[in-house]
């Protein structure tokens, strides 16, 4: 027999086919089942924050009874996000955060440290000695800035650890290929690759494959299917693993303790580990969920 769901959710990520997002909406959807919630879920093709903000006031327009959705770039998203809080409409962050808005808490990664932990990480592998370039998903959005930051910060005090160069996807695994290959053209130096974003390991590993660059040392972002693959190959050294599953599960959780009338904590973070290649050849270790 079938009951009415007792909420309305929309889940508003920065890409709708990002596999990583896929994850994350899993764990939405089954917290939405198992607790008799609606969840729908929207988002750009292509990373779009003027497109993201939209469908947010779209969510805002249809009375919807909760929003998740990424912060992004705080100075866009905090009005929007402010808006729906205002109408009395309840909004989490998830993956990315808006500290500056009124959204009622964080729930993901806690990505200074991913990125500090990721920079450090590499310095133990590669002894303190390595010429880097980075490919990041963004240079606007909050998660990046702030793994971007947490690496650097990492090797601060490491004089052989040197960041050649830095270049941005935009979320997109073609242009995260293109600009690995510019890096590799422009600067032929470097020996070691950090992708900040969950396409860009796995771009920087086709690349490197392509070109028999088997001196890369690639550290990659999250445990999607494909960059294990790499590392069972040997192409890409060790990932940065979050829980994306785990933030989905948790933020509708969150939102129904939310309306219900339960005070949320300011923020909370889902867990963080490296896995390497050697790990996961040794005891078959996989991406978790």
């Amino acid at each position: 027999m079938y009951e009415k769901p007792r909420y309305h959710f929309i889940l508003i990520s920065q890409e709708i086919n990002n596999p990583y997002w896929k994850l994350v909406l899993k764990g939405a959807e089954d917290a939405a089942r198992n607790n008799n919630v609606a969840i729908e879920f929207r988002g750009p093709v292509e990373s779009n924050l003027e497109q993201h903000i939209q469908l947010i006031e779209m969510a805002i327009a249809s009375r919807v009874d909760g929003i998740l959705t990424q912060g992004l770039e705080e100075a866009k998203f905090q009005p929007v996000i402010d808006k729906a809080i205002a109408r009395g409409i309840p909004v989490i962050t998830v993956d990315t955060d808006a500290r500056t808005s009124k959204r009622l808490t964080y729930i993901g990664t806690n990505n200074y440290q991913a990125g500090y932990q990721a920079g450090k990480h590499m310095a133990e592998a590669l002894h303190g000695q390595a010429k880097i370039g980075i490919i990041t998903g963004s240079f606007e959005a909050s998660n990046m800035i702030e793994r971007l930051q947490g690496f650097q910060d990492a090797i601060r005090d490491e004089p052989g650890m040197q960041i050649v160069a830095i270049e941005s996807s935009n979320i997109s695994r073609i242009r995260a290929m293109e600009k690995t290959a510019t890096l590799l053209n422009h600067h032929p130096e470097i020996n070691a690759l950090f992708g900040a974003s969950a396409l860009d390991g796995m771009a920087m590993a086709q690349v490197a494959f392509n070109r028999g660059r088997h001196d890369l040392y690639i550290l990659a972002f999250d445990g999607l299917p494909e960059t294990i693959d790499w590392m069972k190959k040997g192409v890409i050294a060790a990932t940065v693993v979050q829980e994306p599953y785990q933030m989905g599960y948790h933020s509708v959780e969150q939102l129904i303790d939310a309306i219900q009338g339960k005070r949320l904590q300011p923020s909370y973070y889902t867990d963080i580990h490296i896995l390497t290649a050697d790990q996961l050849n040794r005891r078959g270790v996989g991406a978790k969920e």
